[in-house]
């Protein structure tokens, strides 16, 4: 699969990168500075924001505070592409995560709204970027897929699913990304407390 990452330089951009890569993907990473994209791993292309969004899949792997502003300028070449939100809104209170509520209620709907003909999805919110990074982590986790097109949808579970040590699971619609990225604070609040890098994985499924 030819895959696009917009914003990919930073932590959750390399670790998808550096695994999709490993999968046999045609991975881009995209960055304002096409340089640092392509230092990111022999087998990943660089380039930049608006060169990577000509691919099958696109990932908004940038800061939730930036997904709006980098996104928009896109919205035309994003159109009718599978686009995959993976930001969280999430700010750091003391040795606690604590999640915010985007005026849309999830970053995929803000995501949405900024490219409003593209076809998103969200997915990959829970998973601890330097276990992504490093392929031989021995990273297991189950990742939650949700989504209003059904084909974008499958689309993302097969990427997903693709993806070494990774199960896509499918949720539904865009209006289950809201708990699904709120729940990301639980998760990295535990990871803090805890020193660990613990994924989700959901029993009896």
């Amino acid at each position: 699969m030819h895959v696009g990452i917009i914003g990919g330089t930073g932590p959750a951009g390399r670790g998808l990168a550096v695994r999709a890569a490993r999968a046999g993907h045609d991975v881009r990473i995209g960055s304002r500075d096409a340089t640092r994209a392509a230092e990111v791993g022999s087998r990943v292309r660089g380039g930049t924001n608006a060169e990577v969004v000509d691919a099958e899949l696109v990932v908004a792997a940038t800061p939730w505070e930036a997904v709006v502003s980098t996104v928009g300028p896109l919205a035309d070449a994003l159109a009718g592409k599978v686009v995959v939100s993976m930001a969280n809104a999430l700010v750091r209170q003391g040795r606690e995560m604590v999640a915010l509520v985007p005026p849309r209620g999830s970053m995929a709907a803000e995501l949405q709204a900024a490219a409003p003909l593209a076809r998103v999805t969200a997915a990959f919110h829970h998973l601890p970027a330097s276990l992504m990074e490093d392929p031989e982590s021995g990273l297991t986790a189950d990742v939650l897929v949700c989504g209003d097109d059904p084909a974008a949808r499958e689309l993302t579970c097969a990427f997903v699913g693709s993806l070494e040590g990774l199960r896509p699971v499918e949720v539904g619609s865009l209006a289950q990304a809201g708990p699904i990225e709120a729940f990301t604070a639980a998760c990295v609040t535990v990871n803090i407390r805890h020193r660990v890098h613990a994924t989700v994985l959901l029993g009896g499924l």
